[in-house]
């Protein structure tokens, strides 16, 4: 016996539309925001400095608040903790804040954050590639 309850229905929609499009903030891959300085920058280690930094190039960082800036400079004590001697409370508080401002894939798409990839250029075929198809063509233009 497969299961309980009623058959699936031929007709199923979904109810819980993704509205993606509709709210969501694009930005370039390559942005370039004009990030504040680390206050207090010299008493920090270089891990989080690089950190911070880390943050400060980030694409979504082109749409940062000042209170968004202002999470990051509290959390920054965290990290230097997190670096002086590593916790699992700390790396979850670390964690969260950071999910909650677009640290990766999925919280970005939670977010409606989309960051926008530059077209590639396409690729030319391989000289070999290039050369066997014009050989073909001389052969069958000697063949004809």
């Amino acid at each position: 016996m497969a299961g309980f309850g009623p058959p699936p229905a031929e007709n199923k929609r979904r109810r819980n539309k993704d509205e993606f499009e509709e709210g969501a903030v694009s930005v370039p891959a390559a942005a370039v925001p004009d990030a504040p300085e680390l206050p207090g920058a010299a008493m920090y280690s270089p891990q989080t400095l690089a950190w911070y930094e880390t943050w400060r190039e980030a694409p979504q960082a082109a749409v940062f608040t000042g209170t968004d800036w202002q999470r990051l400079h509290m959390m920054a004590p965290l990290v230097e903790a997190y670096w002086e001697e590593p916790s699992t409370k700390l790396l979850a508080e670390i964690r969260l804040n950071e999910s909650l401002l677009g640290a990766t894939h999925v919280d970005r798409l939670r977010g409606r954050i989309k960051i926008e990839q530059p077209m590639r250029e396409p690729e030319s075929a391989p000289a070999a590639v290039t050369d066997m198809t014009a050989a073909r063509r001389k052969r069958m233009i000697d063949a004809s």
